[in-house]
C-alpha cells in the first residue's frame, strides 16, 4: 500500500481530469491520499472532493504565501476541523523565498494561528517551510515547550539542522518527488539519516513531478517513484518504504485511521 500524504487535487490542472486521478493511482497501488488546503477558497471544493470519494482526505489552512491576503480566523479553521474528513491542519508556515519583511510578519500570524488550531483541534499541523529554517526552528522549539503538538514538516528540502529539530519535536518529515532531481545529493543524504520510522511520502502534485515524469503533470500515481528513490537510497526494499510510511501516515493523522475502522 502507498499513500499520497500530499497533493492538491481541487487546483485547476485537475478540473476535469479528477476521476481518471483516482483511477490512475489505484492502478499504482496508491490507496489512499491527502489533499491539502491552501486558501478559503480550496474548502468546498475540498470538502465536496473528500465525500465523493472515501480513499480521498482533507485538509483546513492557508499557504503563508497566501497569508497576506487571505486570512482565516481560529474559530473557523476550528468549524473546518470538524468536518468528518478533514484531518490536518494546513498547509501553513514560512516561505521567505521572496524576502519580503511585510509578508514575513503576515506569515508568522497565520502560522501561530495554526499552531493554535493544530492543539485545540488535536489534528495534526502539515508544516511549509522554504528559506526558513533558522525562524521555523524557534518557533517549533518555542511553541513545543508552551503546549506540544503533532505534525509534519511536507515536502522537505531545508537542512539537517531543521530535520534534527524537528525529529528532537517528534514531528515527522516527508519527502515529495524532489529527491529524485539530479541536484538533489544533499536532500538525498539527509534522508538516509532520517528513521523510516519518521518519514512520510508525498507528490505534493501538481507539481514537482518527479523523474522519469519531469515536466509532466504530477499525479499521486507518480509517488511510486518516491518510494522506489526513498529504497535505494536507505538500501532497503521498496515495499518495505511503502509499509511503513503508510504506517506513519496513520499514526500521524490517526483520524483517517479511525473513519476507517468506523
Amino acid at each position: 500500500m502507498l499513500i499520497d500524504s500530499h497533493c492538491h487535487l481541487t487546483w485547476p490542472s485537475f478540473v476535469d481530469c479528477v476521476h481518471d486521478v483516482v483511477l490512475n493511482m489505484k492502478k499504482a497501488g496508491v490507496e489512499y491520499v491527502q489533499t491539502v488546503c491552501t486558501k478559503s477558497s480550496d474548502v468546498s471544493a475540498i470538502l465536496e472532493l473528500v465525500n465523493q470519494y472515501d480513499n480521498i482526505f482533507g485538509s483546513v489552512g492557508i499557504h503563508p504565501l497566501e497569508a497576506d491576503k487571505d486570512k482565516m480566523a481560529l474559530e473557523k479553521i476550528l468549524l473546518y476541523a470538524q468536518e468528518e474528513k478533514i484531518i490536518g491542519i494546513g498547509e501553513t508556515g514560512l516561505d521567505f523565498y521572496k524576502g519580503d519583511d511585510k509578508n514575513k510578519i503576515c506569515q508568522i500570524e497565520s502560522f501561530l494561528t495554526h499552531i493554535t488550531a493544530s492543539k485545540t483541534s488535536g489534528l495534526p499541523l502539515i508544516i511549509h517551510s522554504r528559506n526558513a529554517d533558522i525562524d521555523m526552528q524557534k518557533i517549533l522549539q518555542r511553541e513545543m515547550m508552551q503546549k506540544s503538538f503533532k505534525g509534519l514538516l511536507h515536502c522537505f528540502t531545508g537542512g539537517w539542522d531543521l530535520a534534527e529539530r524537528a525529529l528532537d519535536l517528534n514531528l515527522y518529515i516527508s519527502i515529495s518527488g524532489i529527491i529524485t532531481f539530479s541536484n538533489a545529493s544533499d536532500l538525498r543524504s539527509i534522508v538516509k539519516k532520517i528513521p523510516l520510522s519518521r518519514l512520510l511520502i508525498e507528490t505534493d502534485a501538481p507539481y514537482l513531478a518527479p523523474v522519469p515524469y519531469r515536466g509532466k503533470l504530477n499525479q499521486p500515481a507518480f509517488i511510486v517513484e518516491v518510494a522506489k528513490c526513498i529504497a535505494e537510497v536507505k538500501g532497503i526494499s521498496f515495499d518495505v518504504v511503502c509499509k511503513e510510511t503508510s504506517k506513519n501516515f496513520f499514526d500521524l493523522f490517526d483520524k483517517a485511521e479511525m473513519i476507517m475502522s468506523s
